[in-house]
């Protein structure tokens, strides 16, 4: 029985193929038609297949592939094997060293556009941004470090910032009173019930601290320049949110200072905040140097190409004139970070010139008593010019002293010498120069001239 139940499974799975080959029998619904191509200006999320990008060949469509590298990885070897599993094939070796290398890099790689804006700082550091791009007529990929805010596209109705919001509980009961807390509850109750939508206050604060939100709506790139531009913007919108940052914890540490006593600063100063502040600065202006230095050569050599635009020549123009004025106001912040730890470092000096004040004090009260218990306290047996070894003779300790008096005179002659010095010659000088005033407030013929001839109020010479 078993041998004739496996020969029939044979038979079956036989009959399946061959209706497989065969195609569709008659009286069977036939395959359903492929989906028609999506419409211009929108965009649909498909399955990872690279080795089809850039294979459309109608007019409009392009592929966008992006692979964000983990910020965990500090090798660059580790991030080149990941992005040799996930892109090779299509991509050969040589485009992606050209996309994993540190350092700014824009140039043509077997046909297809470049470029990199890769700063070599430590991955783990939230200052150390990557972002490099392939580009072609048909397919755009990109590889970044970690994830960049407002890179992808969402839908206008799954947007945060299209809902109408209500204050959330926990901002609300820090400033109401004890009694109101339960109806503050019963109010965020309500408003959950009727759908709108409750914000925390935490959300708030990290929405407040950058200019373009992670959820803002995007418009969807009609061509593959476009998108080249989006994915640029997006790099700069980042740089300026991270600048933004830097610029209200300076403020809030400036106003802790204001506010706070000695244990702030010291606190500061022990944390060594400011010298990590401005080392982030230095990797942070190095990536903009970076996008300064590539940007404009991904312009010149997109200029050429049929699929470019002037708009989007344009957009590239002023995208580069955004990082040269957040290159002026890093270099405004470094000022500003360099003041106030110069106030810092005042502050230490003048802390230590007080201890050094106490201490210079209390050497004043306890020098006399260390002389007069050295002098009582010295054995002048044996010391020349004292001639203690003969008993009649008991000036010895009073010849000590006059020598110890000698050598304190010539010490301090030695000392007040130069200032001495000083003041004889200025002396002199001034009353050199008071004799000259007063021979020179003598009328000028009534003078004594050797060998001159005066013929009236002139004089011959």
């Amino acid at each position: 029985m078993g041998h004739d139940g496996d020969s029939r499974r044979r038979r079956r799975r036989g009959r399946r193929r061959r209706r497989r080959r065969r195609g569709p029998r008659q009286g069977l619904a036939p395959p359903l038609p492929p989906p028609p191509p999506p419409p211009p200006g929108s965009f649909s999320t498909i399955d990872w297949d690279l080795a089809g990008a850039g294979a459309e060949e109608e007019e409009g469509i392009f592929t966008w592939h992006h692979v964000e590298l983990p910020r965990g990885s500090q090798r660059l070897a580790l991030n080149a094997q990941f992005l040799i599993e996930v892109l090779c094939p299509p991509l050969k070796l040589q485009e992606i060293l050209a996309l994993a290398s540190n350092g700014p890099y824009c140039g043509l790689v077997d046909g297809a556009l470049v470029f990199r804006v890769n700063s070599p700082g430590p991955a783990t550091s939230p200052f150390t941004l990557r972002l490099a791009a392939r580009v072609t007529e048909s397919s755009l990929i990109t590889v970044s470090l970690g994830r960049v805010p407002r890179l992808g596209f969402a839908p206008a109705g799954q947007s945060l910032l299209s809902e109408i919001p209500s204050v959330g509980f926990a901002a609300a009961a820090a400033v109401a009173a004890p009694e109101e807390e339960e109806e503050e509850e019963g109010a965020a109750a309500v408003a959950a019930e009727e759908g709108s939508v409750v914000i925390a206050e935490h959300v708030l604060e990290n929405l407040l601290t950058l200019n373009h939100s992670e959820e803002a709506d995007n418009p969807v790139p009609r061509t593959v320049a476009n998108l080249v531009v989006h994915v640029v913007d997006t790099h700069v919108d980042q740089v300026q949110d991270i600048v933004t940052k830097l610029e209200m914890d300076l403020d809030a540490i400036e106003i802790e200072l204001d506010k706070g006593g000695s244990l702030i600063k010291k606190q500061m100063l022990d944390d060594r905040r400011f010298p990590k502040m401005h080392l982030n600065l230095q990797r942070l202006l190095q990536v903009v140097s970076h996008g300064e230095q590539v940007f404009p050569r991904v312009k010149e050599k997109c200029v050429s190409k049929s699929w470019f635009t002037n708009e989007d020549v344009v957009a590239f123009e002023e995208l580069i004139g955004r990082l040269r004025r957040l290159k002026e106001s890093l270099g405004f912040i470094t000022n500003r970070v360099i003041a106030v730890q110069a106030g810092l470092d005042s502050w230490q000096s003048e802390q230590i010139n007080r201890k050094l004040y106490y201490l210079s004090f209390l050497s004043m009260i306890f020098l006399p008593l260390s002389i007069v218990t050295g002098v009582f306290g010295m054995n002048v047996g044996g010391v020349p010019w004292t001639d203690q070894k003969n008993p009649e003779l008991k000036d010895g300790f009073i010849n000590v002293m006059v020598i110890c008096a000698a050598i304190l005179f010539l010490l301090l002659l030695c000392f007040l010498f130069p200032s001495l010095y000083v003041r004889v010659s200025s002396w002199r000088s001034r009353h050199a120069l008071k004799r000259s005033l007063s021979v020179n407030r003598r009328p000028f013929v009534r003078r004594n001239i050797p060998n001159g001839h005066h013929r009236g109020d002139y004089m011959r010479l």
